[in-house]
């Protein structure tokens, strides 16, 4: 049964939405979260230790990490660091380092939102951005400094240059040379090389190839001669740091790796990271199977297959990479969203508000154990969680909070009956429960996670001529937050050099801690972050006496180190 028109009593939002209510709406789903915490053990951490190295020692050619090499494309780096320096007179460096995500977050969901005009006309394009930001996956991502944004954005514009093709050649090559040089500076070869595939379907299904073969080789050349700009002169400066750098693009897709399992895995991610956009497609893969090899489908179906099959035989299984799923799903998820029958599109809407209804009165009640002690037992449990939390009402946060809450409500009773509702309710739901997070909990969760404090106090237990602080292992994310925090730089066992050091810094449980005194080597500190309760998340530092075994000699006697502070493959 089609949608009819309905004529509210308040006038809302109209579907699709206009431009401004989207640009709006994303801009704050995208921007927010972006400031307001610091650097935490993920890739967040990671790559704002990169930027901090790049403004300070000034390694813009050859990315290092809290002094050290860290063989790495440059180019999101670059980017985040122009961020830092613009706004350093009104952010914290963490903070204006991350707006280079929002930035290739926006241009992706421009671009995903430009090819689904040209795969299935403007009707429903608009649900294409609203379904990749909705996404759960995406969510997790788009609010940290990850470098495989920017390779997303390079994906999502390749797609559109791969549609626009057969309309505007010149154009179409143009960005699609572009974007092959944004996929590989960005994020290396694996961008590029889940590309190929998608190139070779478009010009399987050009009426003319030989004239589309011949724009993008072409567009090739174009990539070849922007990468060259970086290649070349890193292969004239430090020939080593670039073999460093391919031998650690190529390793990753020759290690032996359980095809099948790995592809499983990605699926079973897919469960939960690809929501809504999995269902819609699945749903358009059945309403429109009589039509499946037309370009609009055959396209985004056989890329995300492709690009599937890529990373299930090259890549172990992480949550960034999987993001290069997403703008095929995407594509295959707009029509879907045109053809849901009306009770299961009903069914969708309803599922959406009320989800998103409920979680946003769980974060006020939370947030009111949090701040105000009531109810007790969530109070007690959040302190628990976090010992030595103490919450603080927030005027500005509280208001802007009932804002965006009474919004969600007034564009829940307004909205139009259309098939673009249940996405759009979706999109700003998630919205909602973002920006209440990042108002209301968000104190909370940076005490969790924050290794501040624990630098601070790291740095107390060292003299101000401290030398060099060999490390046991410490993961990347480590290195980079005590570097960041406290200038604290240490050098890995491995590394020549350590030998020399009187320090050294340990995380986790020791193999035999007698054998640390017996070596001549005694502590003179340790501490963790307050919620964090193994033993494999306490720091030890500790001094070498007199004529004790030097640093490299000590890895059999320690812990093979935290090893959870990167997820990059």
């Amino acid at each position: 049964m089609p949608f009819l028109p309905e004529h509210p009593r308040f006038k809302g939002i109209t579907l699709p939405p206009s431009g401004w209510a989207l640009g709006i709406l994303l801009s704050l789903y995208i921007f927010t979260g972006l400031i307001g915490h610091d650097p935490w053990k993920t890739d967040d951490a990671i790559s704002i230790g990169i930027v901090h190295d790049m403004l300070t020692s000034g390694h813009w050619l050859m990315p290092h990490l809290a002094g050290q090499a860290y063989p790495d494309a440059p180019l999101y780096y670059w980017v985040a660091a122009g961020f830092g320096k613009l706004f350093s007179w009104l952010l914290q460096e963490h903070e204006a380092a991350r707006l280079a995500s929002g930035l290739f977050t926006l241009l992706a969901l421009e671009f995903i939102l430009l090819a689904a005009r040209e795969l299935h006309g403007k009707d429903y394009a608009a649900a294409a951005p609203l379904i990749l930001a909705g996404s759960i996956g995406f969510l997790f991502h788009a609010h940290e400094a990850q470098p495989m944004l920017a390779a997303l954005t390079a994906h999502t514009a390749v797609y559109w240059a791969l549609t626009l093709l057969p309309r505007r050649p010149g154009l179409a090559s143009m960005v699609y040379g572009a974007s092959l040089a944004l996929g590989f500076l960005a994020n290396g070869l694996l961008p590029v090389l889940s590309l190929l595939p998608v190139t070779f379907i478009a010009l399987w299904q050009a009426e003319d190839r030989k004239r589309s073969s011949l724009f993008l080789a072409l567009a090739m050349l174009l990539a070849v001669l922007l990468c060259a700009l970086w290649l070349i002169p890193l292969q004239m400066a430090a020939p080593q740091y670039l073999a460093d750098f391919l031998r650690g693009e190529l390793d990753p897709l020759i290690l032996s790796v359980q095809p099948f399992a790995n592809i499983l895995r990605y699926l079973n991610l897919l469960l939960w990271y690809a929501w809504p956009a999995l269902p819609l497609a699945a749903w358009a893969l059945w309403s429109k199977r009589r039509v499946l090899r037309t370009r609009p489908l055959l396209l985004p179906i056989l890329s995300f297959l492709l690009v599937l099959l890529l990373l299930g035989l090259g890549v172990k299984l992480h949550s960034a990479p999987a993001l290069l799923l997403l703008p095929p799903l995407v594509l295959l998820a707009v029509p879907g969203v045109a053809t849901l029958r009306r009770g299961a599109a009903n069914a969708f809407d309803w599922f959406g508000m009320m989800v998103f209804s409920i979680f946003a009165t769980l974060v006020w009640i939370v947030w009111s154990a949090m701040v105000f002690g009531w109810p007790e037992r969530l109070a007690r449990q959040a302190v628990r969680l976090e010992p030595g939390f103490i919450g603080h009402f927030s005027l500005i946060a509280c208001a802007f909070s009932v804002l965006v809450t009474i919004i969600w409500f007034w564009l829940i009773v307004t909205s139009p009956r259309s098939p673009m509702r249940g996405i759009m309710h979706w999109m700003a739901g998630l919205t909602l429960f973002w920006l209440l997070i990042a108002a209301l909990w968000m104190p909370w969760i940076d005490y969790g996670k924050t290794y501040r404090p624990l630098s601070a106090s790291l740095a107390k237990a060292l003299p101000a001529k401290v030398g060099c602080i060999a490390n046991a292992n410490l993961p990347d994310a480590i290195l980079a937050t005590l570097d960041y925090f406290n200038g604290i730089r240490t050098i890995p066992l491995k590394n020549a050099g350590a030998e020399r050091c009187n320090w050294l810094l340990v995380q986790g449980e020791f193999r035999d801690p007698a054998a640390i005194s017996a070596a001549g080597w005694r502590r003179v500190w340790e501490s963790r972050r307050p919620g964090d309760r193994r033993e494999s998340e306490l720091f030890h530092l500790y001094r070498r006496d007199g004529r004790a075994k030097s640093a490299a000699s000590l890895p059999d006697m320690l812990v093979e180190g935290a090893g959870d502070g990167t997820t990059r493959p």
